[in-house]
C-alpha cells in the first residue's frame, strides 16, 4: 500500500483526473464532490452521536423489515438533499426508500448518472460506537437525456459501474472509490474540512491472513461453506496459515480491513435465507466493483457478482469477496 505524502484534496484529483480525458465534462467529478460533501456532514454527527438525539432507534421499519436507526434517517436525508439540489444526478435509489427517487426536473433531468445508496451501512453498530459507514455506486443512465431517469437505469448489471465507493467513519473518516482508472483513498483532514489524497492507487493483496464471517450461523452454511471455514481454522505456517477470524458486523469495516491487508469476506445464504441479507445494488456491487478494480474477486458462490441482472432495487444475494487466492482457494474447496 502506498501512502502519499503530497496534500491533494479530493476536488483537486478528481478535477485532474478530468483533464486527461479531451471529453470530460466534469459531471462525474461534480457528483464526487457531492457525495463527498454530504460525508462531511454525516461525519459531524457520527462524531457528537452521543451527545445529540440522534442515537437509538426511529421507531420505523424499512422496506428490508428492519428498524431504523434516527441516524440512518439522517444520513439518507443528507445524501438525498445535497443530490437533488446539485446538477450531477438524476435520482437516486436508497436502502431507506422503497422505491427509487426520480428528480424530475429540468435540470437533473439533463444529468448523465444515478447513484445507489446505503446511506449508513452497519447502524445496528451505532449505540455501541463501532465504525459504520456510507456504501455508494453510480452508473450512466440508459433512458434519454432530457427526460426523468427510469427504473431501467438502476437495474443495470454491476460491470455497468462507472464508479462505486465507500465512506468509513472510524478512528478518521475516509472516502474510497474505484473507477476504471483505479482505486484512491481519501482522509479527511479536519483542520481545513477536506478529503485529501492519503492512499493513492490502493491494490488488494493477491494473499492474506484476514477470514471475516458469521461464525454464529456456522450450521446455517452449505457443507462447501462449513469445509472453507474448516480449513482456515486449520491453516498453519505449514499451509499458507495461520488465518484469523476477524468480524466486525459491519461490511464497511470489514472488507475495508480486506482490502488494505488482504483477507475474504464471506456472507453466505443460509438455510432460513438462502439468498443472504446483503442487497445487491447498493452493497454488493460496489464493493464488488472497488476489489475487483484493487486485483481482487467477488461472488455469489456461483457466479461473477458484477455479472447479475438485477430485477428488483432491494435485491439479495450472498457475497465472498476478498484477495485473489483467498477466492480461488475456496472456490477450489468441495
Amino acid at each position: 500500500m502506498k501512502i502519499n505524502r503530497k496534500i491533494q484534496t479530493l476536488d483537486e484529483f478528481t478535477i485532474q483526473q478530468m483533464r486527461d480525458f479531451t471529453n470530460a465534462t466534469g459531471e462525474l467529478a461534480g457528483l464526487l464532490r457531492d457525495i463527498g460533501l454530504a460525508a462531511k456532514r454525516v461525519h459531524v454527527e457520527v462524531n457528537k452521536a452521543g451527545l445529540v438525539d440522534i442515537l437509538g432507534d426511529a421507531g420505523t421499519m424499512n422496506v428490508q423489515g428492519e428498524e431504523v436507526k434516527k441516524l440512518d434517517i439522517f444520513a439518507n436525508n443528507q445524501f438525498m438533499g445535497v443530490l437533488r439540489h446539485g446538477i450531477s444526478c438524476a435520482g437516486i435509489g436508497s436502502e431507506e426508500m422503497d422505491d427509487v427517487e426520480i428528480f424530475n426536473d429540468e435540470i437533473s433531468n439533463k444529468s448523465k448518472y444515478v447513484c445507489l445508496f446505503d446511506p449508513l451501512d452497519g447502524s445496528s453498530n451505532i449505540d455501541v460506537n463501532v465504525s459504520i459507514g456510507t456504501i455508494f455506486s453510480i452508473f450512466r443512465r440508459v433512458s434519454e437525456l432530457g427526460k426523468p431517469a427510469t427504473e431501467e437505469d438502476f437495474l443495470q448489471q454491476g460491470s455497468k459501474q462507472v464508479a462505486a465507493g465507500y465512506v468509513i467513519y472510524g478512528s478518521s473518516t475516509m472516502l474510497v472509490y474505484a473507477t476504471k482508472r483505479g482505486v484512491n483513498g481519501f482522509t479527511l483532514d479536519q483542520s481545513i474540512g477536506e478529503f485529501t489524497l492519503s492512499h493513492p492507487d490502493i491494490t488488494c493483496p493477491d494473499s492474506g491472513k484476514i477470514y471475516s464471517v458469521n461464525h454464529g450461523n456456522f450450521f446455517q452454511y452449505d457443507e462447501k461453506i462449513q469445509n472453507y471455514i474448516t480449513t482456515c481454522q486449520k491453516k498453519t505456517k505449514d499451509n499458507g496459515g495461520p488465518y484469523t477470524q476477524r468480524y466486525i458486523g459491519s461490511m464497511v469495516a470489514d472488507v475495508h480491513r480486506n482490502l488494505i491487508k488482504g483477507g475474504i469476506f464471506m456472507y453466505p445464504g443460509t438455510l432460513d435465507k438462502p439468498n443472504g441479507k446483503l442487497r445487491l445494488l447498493y452493497e454488493c456491487n460496489p464493493f464488488a466493483y472497488i476489489m475487483e478494480m484493487a486485483g481482487g474477486l467477488a461472488t455469489n458462490g456461483t457466479m461473477r457478482i458484477l455479472d447479475i441482472q438485477p430485477t428488483e432495487v432491494h435485491q439479495r444475494t450472498p457475497l465472498f469477496i476478498g484477495s485473489k487466492r483467498m477466492m480461488e482457494e475456496l472456490n477450489n474447496t468441495k
